[in-house]
């Protein structure tokens, strides 16, 4: 059983606006990243730092129980407020945030025992399109923050971290698109660019 959980809680600073109310395709991205994930959630949740800013999407709201903690709060927050074993987390600004991949994650997350199933690129880890396991993640996480801590992955060496290798990433993500999150204005015009040309059905 798995819970998604989409954190919605940033500030969106170089965007100048709210990313995950903006518009792409015709609807706010958060929509969109929410409809990409829901076939593999159990459950599906967002933790954010305004619920009222979503009501209209119709799912269960969490604000963040530790507010100002970035992206680790929103983590910790999900973790508790889940209602299953494994959690799925993705940001609210990544367009192309792939449910088969975080399926087969999930799937490597109980085969192997792992605590933590995650993607590595060029710019380290992927924690915001990653799987947990709750039981293991929660403490390790809540010490993290109790020290003071707010890098989101300083926690890792207490649990089993599972590193997908690039083949396992490109045969469900043969276009290397999963983990590209949006934060200038010109990065999402790029987006929906691009969007347009891989789905001409949603335009």
């Amino acid at each position: 059983m798995l819970s998604v959980a989409i954190q919605a809680g940033g500030e969106s600073r170089r965007m100048g606006e709210n990313k995950a109310l903006k518009s792409f395709l015709g609807r706010a991205l958060i929509q969109r990243v929410a409809e990409r994930v829901a076939p593999i959630a159990d459950e599906l949740f967002l933790v954010v730092s305004r619920p009222a800013d979503y009501a209209f999407l119709d799912l269960p709201l969490f604000p963040d129980r530790l507010p100002g903690r970035g992206p680790l709060g929103g983590l910790y927050t999900a973790l508790v407020v889940a209602r299953h074993p494994i959690v799925a987390m993705v940001a609210c600004d990544m367009p192309f945030v792939s449910a088969p991949l975080l399926k087969a994650a999930a799937d490597l997350l109980v085969q192997e025992e792992a605590d933590v199933v995650i993607a590595q690129g060029e710019d380290g880890y992927e924690p915001l399109h990653a799987v947990y396991r709750r039981a293991a993640c929660l403490p390790a996480v809540k010490a993290m923050l109790d020290s003071g801590q707010r890098k989101v992955i300083s926690w890792f060496p207490q649990v089993r971290v599972r590193v997908l290798r690039p083949e396992e990433i490109a045969r469900l993500d043969p276009r290397g698109l999963a983990f590209w999150n949006l934060n200038t204005p010109e990065e999402f015009a790029r987006a929906e660019a691009y969007a347009r040309l891989l789905e001409p059905s949603n335009t």
